[in-house]
């Protein structure tokens, strides 16, 4: 997991959706998300993916996750969090801290000089918004066993078309799979694109 300038984090978005590719309801509830109560034989337990949890230096969210986040027992401990929002939101935890501004300075004046390792969790329009600017080296994909119908899409408008490589491949004894991909680079190290 090394960039190619090694002064630059790894971003690596993360996040749970349905086959259809919604990560919400129309209403914005994630209930579905709830252990889907299959057992897939030939699958690792959740508890085998617990290093790549401790290695996270830091979370980065939107206002909806967060309140999310809150709501359902904040599974992020105390790794430092940081909650893109306009609005004012309760700070329930020490580790956390808001930010409003351009994704670009977060990262490059603030993230980057103190962690290596930062985790984009949500929501869609932030996810958008990262992969549009480029700021986006991993993408690990969660594809719950259910189908929403309609909801909150979670690719959306997420920029021009862009190449990606499987870095591997993990299905779960409760019937989750997650695809892992890393942005593919050219030969200077820039993403490379899709030519049209």
């Amino acid at each position: 997991m090394t960039r190619i300038n090694a002064s630059k984090p790894i971003i690596t978005l993360h996040v749970v959706a349905s086959v259809d590719g919604f990560i919400a309801r129309k209403d914005n509830t994630v209930s579905w998300l709830d252990s889907t109560g299959d057992v897939y034989e030939r699958g690792v337990s959740e508890t085998e993916g617990a290093d790549v949890v401790t290695s996270i230096d830091c979370y980065v969210l939107g206002s909806h996750t967060y309140e999310h986040a809150l709501e359902l027992g904040w599974p992020y401990g105390d790794t430092p969090t940081i909650v893109l929002t306009s609005r004012e939101l309760p700070r329930t935890r020490e580790s956390v801290a808001f930010y409003s501004g351009e994704l670009n300075t977060l990262i490059d004046e603030t993230l980057a000089p103190r962690y290596q390792n930062i985790w984009l969790v949500g929501g869609a329009l932030l996810c958008q918004s990262f992969l549009r600017l480029g700021l986006v080296d991993e993408i690990r994909l969660v594809v719950m066993p259910v189908l929403l119908g309609d909801g909150l899409h979670l690719f959306g408008n997420s920029g021009p078309e862009t190449r990606w490589r499987l870095k591997d491949v993990t299905a779960y004894k409760s019937g989750m799979v997650e695809l892992w991909y890393a942005r593919k680079r050219d030969s200077q190290g820039r993403p490379a694109s899709i030519q049209t």
